[in-house]
Formats: C-alpha cells, structure tokens, sequence
C-alpha cells in the first residue's frame, strides 16, 4: 500500500524505487565440467550418483557380523569396498539403494560365503585397506559390469563358481595371480 502524500514521514522511511539490474547475458554448458544432456556421464572412477546414499550405508553395514573376511580384509573394508558396488546398482534402476544391492555386492565378492579360493585371492590386491582409499573403492565398483548389476543377488550366488564372467578386473592389477596380495597403489 502507498504512503499517503499529507503523511509526515522521515527521508529515510520514504519508499525507494527499486534498482533494476540488467538483463543476463546468454549463457551455455561450454565449460569441460558442464553437463550437455540429462543422462549422467560414464566412466572409470566417475561414480554413481543417486538418492539417498547416506541411508545404504547405513544398509550396507548391516552386514558386518555376518561376513566371511580373509586375512589383509576386514569387516570394514568389505562394507567400504561393496557399498560403491551397492549404490551403482541402485543408479542403474534410477532408485534408493535397498538390501538387495547390497546383497548382491557381498555375495559377488564372496563376502557371504561359497566363494571360491580363486576369488579370495583375487580379491585380496583390491579390498585390502580399501576403507581408507578412496580409489580402492572407485576401482572395486567399476570392477563390476552392468550387466552383472542387473542380476539378481540369487542368480550371483548361482554364477559364483564361474566369478570371472561376472567382473571386469582393474587393469592395474594384471593378470590375477594367487598370493598377489597387498595394496595395488
């Protein structure tokens, strides 16, 4: 509402016009970071990003006391190292991670039992202080093809013995020797 004229009031009380700033240039996703499209970028050590990481985590470390870890592995290396793997599965399907991918994520490793030697060797150059390294953890998701993700943590469990068609190994590591042991970095 208007300050009536016949009102006595300070200058400083007075109603100012407004400062008008000038129109915005145009502007476009020119920059090397900027997105072009809607669909996400893809890569090695780029991540998933989705809903609601914070709470798979929490799901992840559900299954602390029940899984089987090796000498160079602990509980908390395998929940590290398997939470990447559960959170890009839950992108995959557009959605929240649930226990599903999580599941999967353990059972693919072999973290909930049944898995081969070969595996617990293998495994061993990639988890081993993974939950201090965040590369580690970068290179164990993108060890796992999407085609993979897409199974269900029953079909994993069923395809454990042939491990190998399931993963796609980080380059770095070569060939997967037993007794490879040891950080890869």
């Amino acid at each position: 509402m208007a300050q009536p004229e016949y009102v006595p009031i300070i200058p400083a009380d007075r109603v100012r016009r407004d400062d008008r700033l000038p129109p915005p240039h145009s502007w476009r996703a020119d920059r090397p970071a900027d997105s072009l499209g809607p669909s996400r970028p893809a890569g090695t050590r780029l991540g998933a990003t989705g809903p609601d990481t914070g709470f798979g985590l929490k799901l992840a470390r559900r299954f602390a006391d029940r899984l089987q870890v090796t000498e160079g592995i602990s509980a908390e290396d395998a929940v590290a190292g398997c939470f990447g793997v559960g959170t890009k599965r839950a992108t995959i399907f557009g959605r929240a991670p649930v226990i599903y991918d999580f599941e999967l994520a353990f059972t693919l490793w072999g973290f909930l039992g049944g898995a081969p030697p070969d595996l617990i060797e293998a495994r061993r150059p990639l988890f081993n202080a993974c939950s201090t390294q965040y590369w580690d953890q970068r290179d164990i998701a993108d060890a796992v093809p999407e085609a993979t993700l897409r199974l269900t943590p029953a079909q994993v469990r069923e395809r454990l013995p042939s491990w190998r068609s399931l993963l796609v190994l980080p380059p770095a590591l070569g060939p997967m020797s037993p007794g490879a042991g040891g950080s890869h970095h």
